[in-house]
């Protein structure tokens, strides 16, 4: 792959190609994490751009998908962490996020799965990012921790404890 990339010109026939590959995949693992489509698109087109940059640089060290994968899930961190500080800033500060996943057009589950997508929202940067990792995405404790460069021992702590924490949280407002 690293050879297919060595110059601009193979990058401009190849990215088009890696774009098409892995859009859907990672559209929906950045929702997971940043919760709404708006938001998911916005970060996805941020992802690729860095991806793109990025490239001349990608060694091939690790698989073309777990790269892609570990920008994704740090662009979706980057975000939450600009978006926490902007609704703190803002009026709508009290709008929950099971509120907003209710008002969001491209949500079409039901009040008791909107106040889960809460619950995680509420979780810690970490947690939540392996949480829905595992969870949802069903990824192998030894894949997440190359994505996320943490030791899987870490990983198994974080996700207990996400569960505890989503489990409390549901049972208290549910």
């Amino acid at each position: 792959m690293t050879r297919l990339l060595a110059s601009p010109g193979e990058r401009k026939k190849v990215f088009p190609i890696i774009v098409s590959q892995y859009s859907r995949s990672l559209y929906w693992k950045i929702r997971s994490i940043v919760l709404t489509h708006d938001d998911a698109d916005d970060v996805l087109q941020n992802t690729f751009l860095k991806a793109w940059k990025s490239l001349p640089s990608f060694e091939g060290k690790s698989r073309l998908s777990t790269w892609l994968y570990r920008i994704a899930v740090n662009e979706s961190l980057d975000f939450l962490r600009h978006e926490r500080t902007a609704v703190l800033a803002s009026a709508d500060a009290d709008l929950s996020v099971a509120n907003r996943l209710l008002a969001d057009t491209y949500f079409d589950g039901d009040r008791s799965q909107a106040l889960l997508q809460e619950a995680i929202a509420g979780l810690p940067d970490v947690q939540r990012t392996v949480f829905t990792l595992r969870y949802y995405d069903e990824m192998k404790y030894s894949e997440i921790s190359e994505v996320l460069g943490t030791s899987e021992g870490a990983l198994k702590a974080s996700y207990h404890i996400a569960v505890q924490k989503i489990t409390d949280y549901v049972k208290r407002h549910g």
